[in-house]
């Protein structure tokens, strides 16, 4: 727990040296919700402006977690710390926990202007109860992405990690439901939303905190993904374990 601790305030610490990545990552949802939803009539719906917030928070978690592994583990596999840190005699767990936990705190972080938002400009509302149920609903809907930028992390070079995770999130997240409610989609790109992990986040989420009913296809889906950028995960890390410090 005392090597958890050191990595989780080393990786915290490095992030906050570079505030910008913090302010883009929780300013564009919160932009997002302010000119998007907060000049429309729907904004004035609880379930409606609720499941907007619900939307962008998911959107948020999202963008954190695929920048902040994605981009953020393949620059660190490129200098020459973190090598050095893998050839120490400790076990790896410390260390990739504690970049979890790191992704975990900022994605947390940048949710929080998005919440006030919605508080401030919006009718959306939510009982504590929903409000536990929304963070631990977010718990699963984040993995497939927490994953995915592990992924991404450990088996492409930052030059190709970056423009790789941007082509991933926009589509994703427009097709997903994340920036317009999928009930708007055409019926073709309702059936290809459904195959998609942000979909499945997005409706899991919805479902904790306004109780719509979801896609059932896009759940059992998301559980498929989970499982898929999970297994991923952990070949990309042995395969670039074995490729360079064999």
């Amino acid at each position: 727990m005392t090597l958890l601790a050191a990595h989780y305030r080393f990786q915290v610490l490095e992030q906050a040296r570079i505030p910008i990545a913090l302010v883009s990552s929780a300013a564009f949802p919160a932009l997002s919700l302010l000119f998007f939803v907060v000049p429309f009539d729907f904004a004035s719906s609880p379930d409606a402006a609720t499941t907007a917030v619900v939307q962008l928070i998911v959107f948020a978690v999202m963008i954190s977690f695929l920048f902040t592994f994605g981009v953020g583990v393949a620059d660190d596999r490129e200098k020459s710390w973190d090598p050095y840190l893998r050839t120490l005699p400790a076990p790896a767990w410390p260390r990739i926990a504690g970049r979890v936990l790191t992704g975990a705190t900022f994605a947390l972080l940048s949710i929080i202007p998005v919440v006030i938002v919605g508080a401030l400009f919006t009718e959306a509302t939510a009982s504590p109860v929903q409000l536990l149920l929304g963070m631990l609903a977010l718990v699963v809907a984040g993995l497939p992405f927490l994953f995915g930028g592990l992924a991404i992390g450990y088996s492409l070079p930052v030059k190709v990690a970056l423009p790789v995770t941007n082509l991933i999130f926009f589509p994703i997240s427009f097709a997903g439901g994340l920036l317009i409610p999928p009930t708007l989609f055409p019926s073709w790109l309702q059936t290809f939303s459904a195959l998609l992990p942000s979909r499945g986040a997005r409706d899991l989420v919805v479902l904790a905190v306004v109780g719509t009913p979801p896609d059932v296809v896009a759940i059992v889906v998301l559980a498929g993904w989970i499982a898929v950028t999970g297994a991923l995960t952990v070949w990309a890390y042995r395969r670039d374990e074995g490729r360079r410090f064999r």
